[in-house]
């Protein structure tokens, strides 16, 4: 039984689709219970459970083979202090449950501490999980592609790409259906000890490339 957290979010629901898709037996971890059904349907067990419920986590861990742990992204308050609350409570219940192989959604440029703007809420995250399970391991993905999606509206009626990511700026990117086919895979495989596993696309992009992605397709131009 593979545990996953975040399964309506976009990473989250790729992890349980490949592993659904590779014949394991998946366990999602959902906030409300009305969000279960298209999982079921899919032939998942669904745990209701909130992140920073210590308790209601480790019963939803209890008997897993490993689980993909995230911190999804703060859409309200200090994005800090909710990190703080939820790696606390992830590490207790992993701890309670006895979980071997823990698999942390993290970001590249997670290492630094500062000067990395709310990704550094991810090096504080890594922090709390490390070694929360005899095989730990931290995958720092780039940019969610996907991501760009939630700013098509503007590019369509308007031809402008709002982003804070400077024009000529180069970054990793991938796609959110890479990054659960390798979470899937570190999570099937045996290893021990603490791993770190950079995912990115063939090559870096920037918000400029983007955008011409974008006049290529509408065959006008974008800025």
């Amino acid at each position: 039984m593979y545990v996953v957290l975040g399964a309506n979010g976009r990473a989250g629901g790729e992890v349980a689709r490949a592993l659904i898709a590779g014949g394991e037996a998946v366990r999602v971890v959902l906030r409300r219970k009305e969000q279960s059904e298209k999982w079921t349907d899919l032939g998942a067990e669904v745990a209701v459970a909130s992140l920073e419920d210590a308790g209601a986590m480790a019963e939803a861990l209890t008997g897993a083979r490993a689980a993909f742990l995230l911190n999804p992204p703060t859409v309200s308050g200090d994005p800090y202090q909710r990190t703080e609350e939820i790696g606390a409570a992830l590490a207790d219940a992993a701890r309670r449950a006895g979980l071997q192989k823990a698999v942390v959604l993290s970001s590249i440029g997670a290492q630094h501490a500062s000067g990395t703007g709310v990704i550094a809420t991810l090096n504080r995250f890594e922090a709390l999980l490390d070694g929360v399970a005899p095989a730990t391991a931290f995958l720092r993905s780039g940019y969610f592609v996907e991501t760009w999606s939630e700013v098509a509206q503007p590019v369509l009626s308007q031809g402008i790409l709002p982003t804070f990511i400077e024009p000529s700026q180069k970054i990793p990117m991938v796609s959110t259906i890479d990054v659960g086919r390798a979470a899937a895979t570190v999570l099937c495989e045996e290893w021990t000890g603490k791993r770190i596993v950079e995912l990115g696309g063939p090559e870096d992009w920037s918000a400029g490339n983007v955008a011409s992605a974008f006049a290529d397709v509408l065959r006008r131009p974008v800025t």
